[in-house]
């Protein structure tokens, strides 16, 4: 079930993370302490820091890592690939889950030194290809802004990305960015538990109003809440047996790792909690729309 107190370790991380005097994100101790990596599930692993979330996906082909994170995390990164016994040279797909600096500023380092192909949802693409300066918000945030990094292939929504026996779909749930993008894959869990049994994976990219987005009358994205609404609507119906997301605080990370290394192998099947997530998350961006809705009102 979802807990409360990851609601408010969510909104610490936002509050923190996106005021109008930002600092920069690498300053955000969670953000940068390395955390061992693991097996979440099957061929899904977990190579990011406490908190900012990057996953590793094996293939007979070559790996896909999803989010490269920060300009300073792409060292962790390559040293928790390589604890797991595999080589950061065989990343061939590198994706994202939004075009945000805490989770895309690492690509351009991790692409030339892995040769990736670097795949970004659409709306997301103009951000990226400019450092940052073309997102909405914080495109005049220099604190904000990262390497551009030219993308490889641009992604449209419902697309699925290909290797090896691996396939994950993008769902563009925008609104966090004009190219928010969550991520599904079916793993075996391979647990001692359950015989093998196939599982939905959902890694959501972000469902988050930050602090300063204008949901009504916003010249830059006046589509904002529309998008929000749409990707509540996508969240809803995706299945998922397996909760992820771009922020290990999203479904309470080191609680199941603790249970992890417990020895529960199924410490992160968790569809209640994703559910209970996705509908908090939904009644927040309802009441912040409303509030502003009323204030534009006066």
């Amino acid at each position: 079930m979802f807990k409360r107190k990851s609601c408010l370790a969510l909104l610490f991380i936002c509050l923190i993370c996106f005021t109008t005097n930002n600092l920069r994100a690498d300053q955000n101790p969670d953000w940068t302490t390395p955390m061992a990596p693991y097996r979440i599930a099957g061929n899904l692993y977990y190579v990011g820091s406490r908190d900012l979330a990057s996953y590793l996906v094996t293939t007979p082909q070559g790996l896909i890592l999803i989010n490269s994170n920060l300009t300073s995390s792409g060292p962790q990164i390559r040293r928790s690939v390589e604890k797991l016994g595999f080589r950061f040279s065989d990343i061939k797909i590198l994706l994202i889950s939004h075009a945000h600096y805490d989770h895309c500023a690492g690509s351009s380092a991790i692409k030339k030194l892995t040769g990736a192909k670097y795949m970004v949802m659409d709306a997301d693409v103009p951000v990226i290809e400019s450092g940052g300066k073309g997102d909405f918000q914080y495109g005049a945030h220099k604190e904000m802004l990262y390497p551009a990094t030219k993308v490889d292939r641009i992604l449209h929504d419902g697309e699925e990305v290909r290797l090896g026996n691996v396939v994950l779909v993008a769902h563009r749930t925008a609104g966090h960015t004009k190219g928010c993008t969550t991520w599904t894959l079916k793993v075996l869990q391979n647990g001692k538990n359950d015989s093998g049994k196939t599982y939905n994976v959902v890694i959501v990219g972000s469902p988050n109003v930050n602090p300063g987005y204008k949901l009504v009358n916003n010249p830059k994205y006046p589509k904002m809440a529309a998008d929000f609404a749409h990707q509540f609507r996508i969240l809803k119906a995706l299945p998922c047996d397996i909760f992820l997301g771009a922020h290990g605080s999203y479904y309470d990370m080191l609680a199941k790792y603790a249970r992890l290394q417990a020895g529960d192998a199924m410490a992160f099947v968790d569809p209640s909690g994703y559910q209970g997530f996705v509908a908090e998350r939904q009644k927040a961006f309802e009441a912040e729309l409303a509030r502003q809705k009323q204030t534009e009102r006066k």
